[in-house]
């Protein structure tokens, strides 16, 4: 990366063999003329990159659009996407103008639940809102991803102890290159293991870190493995953020959960993914999220599953916990309470090592006492306690009501629900707003992770949960974003 290694440091990537390129389009002089220092990617996809690059923001859509009707799959356009943002776009903060990558596994999932008519509606914002961030990018100094140096790049064998060893030194260098042969040997699903463990060890970004890991291994199973390279150097950089002293020569607040928590996971007992589903366990662990520190929940997870209780009924007050958050003080930092547990939880249910799978279960549960004191949010409206309006509106109401009372928006949304309205109808029309009058990445991600979480949560808690998502949601008054109009004609 620019801001941590010299240009003479770094060596090309090797081209690619020329049988891969048979039958694919021919590349222009222009389009092959890459500074040698800067990362490539493979020869199937670098074109479609070097488009969303150097197309401007005014004609992107229409250029893309045009690629679509010429045979561009779907698939194509989110691989390039994709990584034309990890190559342009500096991802520390992991946050900020970053979000033009967080977002696009978001825009993805907000696409397969769109009707055909608007499939393409999210994936086009998702492109605006890379020309947005890239430019932001070059006015603060053009930061591009660049090759890895191949002379540090491990053998595989030896790949995931020199990733450890990088990361837990908090060394760039290190990391960088091991994380390079980890994509060329590993499989992804001992890669994503050791990812989702570091995405979780610190509470820097407001958990970006792991909302960054879990998006793009969704994203990475939907353009393929071949595309992990950069991704994983990428992913490596980020969680490597921080500001001040090493970490690992400092005891700052952002670390101590996890570090505690490395030592606390050998506490559960060998059985904790079993247990009985116990109602009143959520309700204890409920309680102390709203009270405690971050260590007292954590402490409270072991003492629950020791106890004999199984994840589920923990999990489930987690997310009743960041959704209430929301309510009580809705804004940025309550919001990524919701999405970093929408993240950790992903993470949870697909690493398979358990003891990774313990941690990140911890780390949630200190991260949400973390995010109550950030966002200020005191006491106030209680998720499991609020009360639905008399009568259930139409949904066309509660979704009107949005826009301007939101506690009248959720009570609504529940009593719909609890009367019988159809949660998939709710959601689908709670989509449709976002990619009609969506202006912000956090729609996009707020949306997608609402949807996924409700299928999480043990049926009891569904209703007040969904309800709760209107503290965020766009409302049906806002008027629609011009993209569009833009979208719709570019695509004919």
């Amino acid at each position: 990366m620019k801001s941590d290694w010299s240009r003479r440091e770094f060596l090309s990537t090797a081209a690619l063999g020329g049988g891969l390129l048979a039958g694919l389009p021919r590349v222009s002089a222009a389009e092959a003329k890459l500074d040698p220092e800067m990362v490539r990617f493979r020869p199937e996809i670098e074109p479609l990159v070097r488009l969303l690059e150097d197309t401007s923001r005014e004609r992107l859509l229409e250029e893309v659009a045009a690629r679509i009707r010429g045979g561009t799959t779907h698939r194509e356009v989110l691989a390039a996407l994709l990584l034309a943002g990890i190559r342009n776009i500096q991802p520390r903060p992991v946050g900020f103008k970053f979000h033009a990558v967080l977002v696009v596994n978001s825009a993805h999932l907000a696409s397969l639940n769109s009707p055909d008519a608007d499939r393409w509606l999210p994936v086009f914002w998702a492109l605006d809102q890379f020309k947005s961030s890239q430019a932001r990018d070059r006015e603060q100094g053009d930061w591009t991803m660049e090759a890895v140096y191949e002379p540090a790049v491990p053998p595989v064998e030896r790949s995931k102890a020199a990733f450890s060893m990088g990361m837990d030194a908090w060394d760039t260098r290190c990391a960088d290159a091991a994380a390079a042969a980890m994509a060329r040997g590993l499989g992804a699903q001992e890669a994503f293991d050791v990812f989702c463990r570091y995405g979780a060890r610190d509470y820097r970004d407001i958990g970006h870190k792991a909302i960054y890991v879990a998006n793009s291994w969704r994203l990475l199973q939907t353009i393929g493995w071949h595309h992990a390279e950069p991704v994983l150097r990428s992913l490596s950089y980020a969680l490597l953020a921080y500001d001040g002293k090493n970490p690992a020569e400092d005891d700052a607040i952002a670390d101590r959960p996890g570090r505690k928590n490395l030592e606390r996971l050998r506490e559960l007992r060998a059985t904790w993914n079993g247990g009985e589903n116990r109602p009143e366990a959520v309700a204890e662990m409920l309680a102390v999220l709203r009270g405690g520190s971050w260590d007292d929940c954590a402490a409270k997870v072991v003492e629950l599953i020791n106890g004999g209780c199984s994840p589920q009924p923990l999990w489930d007050a987690m997310f009743q916990a960041a959704a209430e958050l929301l309510m009580r003080r809705p804004g940025i930092v309550s919001l990524h309470a919701c999405t970093t547990t929408n993240a950790l939880h992903y993470s949870f249910v697909h690493a398979a090592d358990d003891e990774t799978r313990r941690f990140l279960m911890l780390q949630n549960a200190s991260f949400l006492p973390m995010f109550r004191t950030d966002a200020s949010a005191g006491d106030g409206v209680e998720i499991d306690r609020f009360e639905p309006l008399d009568r259930g509106p139409e949904l066309e109401q509660i979704f009107a009501d949005v826009g301007g009372d939101r506690m009248k928006a959720a009570r609504g949304a529940l009593a719909y629900l609890d009367g019988g309205g159809d949660p998939k109808t709710f959601t689908d029309a709670a989509q449709r707003l976002i990619y009609l009058k969506g202006t912000d990445s956090h729609d996009y991600k707020f949306s997608s992770a609402i949807i996924e979480d409700w299928h999480a949560l043990s049926p009891a808690y569904r209703h007040r949960f969904l309800a709760a998502s209107t503290y965020w949601l766009k409302g049906s008054t806002a008027p629609d974003s011009p993209l569009v109009a833009r979208s719709r004609a570019a695509l004919g």
